[in-house]
């Protein structure tokens, strides 16, 4: 019984709970850790969508076992925010599931479509589940590049060319987490050609469709014509509603593809609470206000945070979407790599960030920054930052001027 089961030794070690660990023990010495490493939305879930769960709760009909494809209501509402949204029409009865989030619909979509030893294309960096997802299921990572451009493009075309055998998937992930990069429709009709000429699902994580501050809002790879013929879509509410909790999200598109992920989650569980369900549901239907003041204050969180770490020297490019800063560690300490560096931010400036090691081996520059504080809060971050940079702490130069 010692050794591990398999599928549990098809998954490397978690990265982040190395820093989590570091966080936990430094609290539990008193140490006020300002925590911006995990993307966990601080802001409350808008009462109006909190005052319909608990008129639906008072209801004991809405007590028993729910649909695992999500109740007709949510889907039919969700289908309407498509149309509203991005000019695409979805059959609520065949197109759309209720997910308990995005991750739980990635992971699920992999069981229902993954055969042992398939190949799939991931972004790398990226986040997690979009690789291991498909690993837990027996199938093969090949990575391509994160950034939407010609090279992401040749990288799929060298990857079918040449991966035995043929992949079966496509993974996008625009606004993407932990970069912030964007894709735009004309990008986004080259990957649907490709991937109908090649017989290639795409599967797109739009999480953060709503969370945008700069130009126009990102679009939907199924605005482009033919995408539905080969393309399923995620989205989720945890970050557009502030309700990363209440776990509901959802696939769309592709009515075969949909099919298969309802039929395994059938076998799987019965789906969210109903009241939640119900919540949720009100959230789509009346949530456009909401979701603006969602926008707001993580628009006014990231100018916060550009600037004052700027001010403290730790450069952070500002992204024009996502609740994340993707950051590059600062030159002096990039020869460490992210883990380390991540762990000693915590050690010498009690500021807690994501490794972007994490995020897949393309990442070990950078660090990924969340706006899960307030700009009180993130000033504080960067003042400590910026104490800790100007101590000239760095282990390498430490032992450098001990050995003279």
């Amino acid at each position: 019984m010692s050794e591990e089961y398999h599928k549990i030794r098809r998954l490397p070690p978690y990265v982040f709970e190395e820093v989590n660990k570091k966080k936990a023990a430094a609290r539990a010495r008193g140490v006020d850790i300002i925590d911006l490493g995990m993307g966990n939305p601080d802001l409350p879930t808008p009462k109006f969508v909190v005052d319909k769960l608990c008129e639906a709760i008072r209801d004991p009909r809405t007590h028993r076992y729910s649909a695992s494809k999500g109740i007709a209501g949510l889907r039919r509402a969700q289908a309407a925010y498509y149309e509203r949204r991005f000019g695409v029409k979805l059959n609520p009865d065949t197109q759309v599931v209720a997910t308990l989030g995005s991750k739980e619909g990635f992971a699920n979509m992999a069981q229902a479509i993954t055969a042992p030893g398939d190949v799939v294309l991931c972004p790398n960096p990226t986040y997690p589940i979009h690789a291991f997802g498909f690993l837990m299921t027996g199938g093969a990572i090949r990575s391509i590049p994160a950034k939407p451009d010609e090279d992401f493009l040749r990288a799929i075309d060298r990857a079918v060319r040449h991966s035995i055998p043929k992949p079966i998937a496509i993974i996008l992930n625009y606004p993407s987490n932990p970069t912030a990069y964007e894709a735009d429709l004309d990008f986004y009709a080259e990957v649907v050609k490709f991937a109908k000429e090649n017989e290639i699902v795409i599967l797109s994580d739009l999480a953060y469709s709503e969370i945008f501050f700069d130009g126009a809002p990102p679009p939907s790879v199924l605005q482009v014509p033919g995408a539905m013929d080969v393309t399923v879509e995620f989205t989720s509410m945890s970050k557009t509603f502030s309700m990363p909790g209440w776990r509901v999200g959802f696939a769309v598109g592709n009515e075969r593809l949909i099919s298969a992920l309802a039929r395994v989650k059938s076998y799987l569980d019965y789906g969210a609470f109903t009241p939640i369900q119900v919540a949720a549901t009100a959230a789509l239907n009346a949530g456009d206000a909401a979701i603006e003041e969602v926008r707001s204050v993580y628009r006014h969180r990231r100018d916060v945070l550009v600037e004052s770490f700027g001010r403290a020297h730790f450069e952070v490019p500002p992204p024009s979407s996502t609740m994340f800063a993707w950051a590059p560690i600062p030159e002096r300490f990039r020869y460490m790599g992210s883990l380390e560096f991540s762990k000693l931010l915590i050690e010498k400036a009690d500021v807690a960030v994501a490794p972007g090691i994490g995020f897949g081996e393309y990442g070990d520059d950078y660090v990924r920054i969340a706006l899960v504080e307030n700009e009180h809060r993130i000033r504080q971050a960067a003042r400590n930052i910026r104490r800790f940079l100007a101590s000239g702490n760095d282990p390498v130069q430490k032992a450098a001027s001990a050995d003279a």
